[in-house]
């Protein structure tokens, strides 16, 4: 026991690291220990200083470069503290597995393997020995965890920096649009950049790095050109680097902003144009390398591990069933999260804005002492609800004038207790709002959110594997293949339900967005007809819109009942939470801000929707061959997986079909009755089945850039994989 106590120790020591991404106090525990112990040793000049410094204002990290560099060395120290120790242990480990004798490993291994027990010997090693033994163990392992963990932590601040550059070379474009469009409605470019950092969410990383110069601007003291030159040279994406270089320049030398954007704006379109077919190749080539690597490798492997099996050279039922229940679906899921790395599209997100319509009838009682509140209001009373006394009396509909109140031992008014009772009422209100809108349009929320059909149907389905299961249990005639049954079933139920909902939802979604451009396009025709906003969404209200028509309706009903046009539209937004709809209605919310005039805005707004469904749709195109590949290599798994199984299995010579000579003695087939049989066929239909999920789910990613889209995609292969094997002998 006392020889694990070194082990104990460094794991104590080391909980600090371990906390460090959770705590903020482990943190600074950390980073004062680091700085104690390593900031005199890390360099303050150099090229590479230099290099890595750039990388953490890449990456927006909280910390100097003298702190991330001591606790790299720091993580440094402690990696190879464990790996020292635990070099140790791994060398006595492989000691005690040597002090096997050959007789025993011999009755252990295969056959085939009894020449590794002439090998795996301890040799006879003297105290000396075996201590310099275990020293170059523990050095070795050590300084090789150390070094490991010092480069790793820098390569991992170079890899957060690459994907954020991708990712602003990404949004781009749809940036350039919005600052395009703005300028072009008259807002001052220093308003522009303002608003655009209050967008990050919408418009992704892009955004985001103009937040800083907008922060360098407002708290720094920075005017705008240091802000966007400084800002060139900290970004880790060289393409916005040239935009903000240009941009700075431009805005110097007084030319027109509007048409250098509007150059940007068409070559970052360009650009994306030919990022798409690159894409497309690279997808194209994921898609042969993941039919080669993930189905028929897997395929091949196991066809020789049955031939192998059934003709006793062996036991490979345990590599088989590694295969099938670990190495599969993990490599699977690994696929899947790189392609969702490669594939992660600009999801546009917005903050939580108060705009029910509702909320909007009650602007008079509702409280304006939130921090964001914008509305003007009778304050919420300050204390407790019970002795609080309030500033502003209410009348009994909950509106009210201005009264004074004492607060104290003194009894409040009647209005004042009105005034609270109606404040409990509305957060009462609130707390249950989405409860009562859930129970009161059921079909609204699955449409608008399908993941809340697994909240239902989840339960449901281990609910029926719990009540048609425990008859046979308690009879004792459950078997394993009677609960798969129930099992596939009910994973059928919930699957199947889950991709009928989400179909719906990604043609509803796809519908939407297919008629933003035409609503756009409408709408900027009417305001360049003279008429303002509001004018133009009467008319478009009045015309075939498709899919958009009941929501553009429902927009100008509330501009009808007194809503001003940017709450209702942010309304429409919320209502239909795609992306397209979410950057449009940020894109004229902010334009109606400088001018009535946004006819020009509009369009802008509807040729970025239009090349953005544009090269969904070629994308989608390009990706139906590749799915019809997964269905087909599918087909052909299921196909030899199910000769195997019917074919191979049941001609297998058995003691009843051994010749009259009795048994044959020797050679590889001596042993072939005594094959499990039974197990082959139920691993066959557990790997149909978990190939199945796993195809299906990767086409969905692959062709429509979402794991969600891949349940109907699993639902079919999944309930194909079950039928052949239902009716199979």
């Amino acid at each position: 026991m006392w020889g694990f106590l070194p082990l104990v120790v460094v794991l104590v020591f080391s909980a600090p690291v371990a906390l460090a991404p959770v705590s903020r106090r482990a943190d600074r525990l950390l980073g004062f220990l680091a700085l104690t112990g390593f900031g005199e040793w890390v360099a303050e000049r150099g090229r590479r200083r230099t290099a890595r410094r750039r990388l953490l204002q890449s990456v927006h990290s909280g910390e100097t470069y003298r702190t991330f560099a001591a606790k790299t060395l720091l993580y440094a120290g402690y990696a190879a503290v464990v790996g020292s120790i635990a070099g140790v242990y791994v060398v006595a480990g492989v000691l005690a597995i040597l002090r096997v004798s050959p007789e025993t490993m011999r009755a252990t291994l295969p056959n085939q393997l009894h020449f590794l027990a002439g090998l795996l010997v301890l040799p006879d090693l003297s105290l000396a020995q075996l201590f310099a033994l275990l020293l170059a163990s523990s050095a070795t392992l050590g300084v090789a965890s150390g070094v490991l963990t010092y480069w790793l932590r820098w390569e991992n601040l170079s890899y957060r920096a690459n994907a954020r550059g991708r990712k602003i070379d990404e949004s781009l474009a749809r940036t350039v649009a919005f600052v395009y469009a703005l300028s072009r409605s008259g807002m001052p470019f220093p308003e522009i950049l303002r608003t655009l950092a209050g967008n990050r969410d919408v418009f992704g990383e892009a955004a985001a790095e103009v937040a800083v110069a907008v922060k360098a601007m407002d708290y720094a003291g920075l005017d705008m050109l240091s802000a966007i030159e400084r800002l060139a040279d900290r970004t880790p994406s060289e393409k916005f680097g040239e935009f903000a270089d240009n941009l700075a320049s431009v805005l110097q030398s007084g030319q027109s902003i509007s048409s250098y954007l509007d150059t940007q704006y068409q070559r970052y379109q360009e650009d994306a144009e030919a990022q798409q077919e690159s894409f497309l190749e690279l997808l194209a080539t994921l898609a042969e390398g993941y039919v080669s690597v993930f189905v028929v490798a897997p395929l091949l492997f196991i066809t020789i591990l049955v031939i192998m099996g059934l003709m006793a050279l062996g036991d490979t039922l345990p590599v088989l069933r590694m295969l099938a229940y670990f190495a599969i679906p993990l490599a699977n899921v690994g696929f899947v999260v790189y392609l969702d790395s490669i594939t992660e599209s600009l999801r546009a997100s917005r903050e939580d804005r108060d705009i029910d319509l509702a909320a909007a009838a009650l602007a008079g009682v509702r409280r304006t002492d939130a921090p964001t509140a914008e509305r003007s209001g009778v304050e919420r009373p300050p204390g407790d609800a019970a002795g609080a006394a309030a500033e502003t009396p209410a009348l009994s509909d909950g509106g009210g004038g201005v009264a004074d109140a004492t607060v104290g031992d003194a009894a409040a008014p009647p209005e004042a207790d009105s005034a609270v009772s109606n404040f409990e009422r509305l957060d009462a209100f609130e707390n249950v709002r989405w409860l009562r809108a859930a129970l009161s349009d059921p079909v609204r929320t699955l449409r608008n959110n399908p993941d809340v059909v697994l909240y239902a149907t989840l339960p449901l389905g281990l609910l029926s594997i719990l009540l048609r299961s425990w008859p046979h249990f308690a009879s004792g005639t459950l078997t394993l293949r009677v609960f798969d049954d129930f099992a596939v079933q009910a994973a059928l139920f919930v699957v199947g339900s889950f991709a009928v909902v989400q179909e719906l939802h990604r043609r509803r979604i796809a519908a939407i967005e297919a008629a933003v451009p035409d609503f756009l396009d409408r709408l900027a025709s009417v305001n360049e007809a003279g008429m303002s906003v509001v004018e133009s969404f009467e008319r478009v209200a009045k015309s075939d819109l498709g899919a958009l028509n009941p929501e553009v309706r429902k927009l100008w009903t509330d501009v009808e009942w007194g809503v001003d046009a940017e709450t209702a539209l942010y309304r429409f937004e919320d209502r239909l939470d795609t992306p397209t709809i979410t950057r449009t209605v940020t894109l004229i919310a902010n334009a109606m801000h400088a001018s009535g005039d946004i006819a020009r805005v509009l369009r802008i707004a509807a040729d970025d929707a239009q090349d953005t469904r544009r090269l969904k749709r070629k994308r989608r195109q390009e990706m139906l061959t590749y799915l019809v590949i997964i269905y087909l290599s599918f087909v052909v798994f299921l196909v030899i997986v199910g000769a195997l199984n019917s074919i191979l299995i049941p001609n297998l010579p058995t003691d009843a079909a051994v010749p009259a000579g009795g048994p044959v003695s020797g050679g590889p087939l001596s042993d072939i009755s005594s094959v499990n049989v039974e197990a082959y066929t139920l691993l066959f239909f557990h790997t149909s089945l978990v190939q199945a999920v796993c195809s299906g789910l990767v086409a969905g990613q692959m062709g429509e850039g979402s794991v969600r889209n891949g349940a109907k995609h699993a639902t079919v292969l999944l309930t194909v994989a079950y039928a052949v094997f239902l009716f199979l002998p």
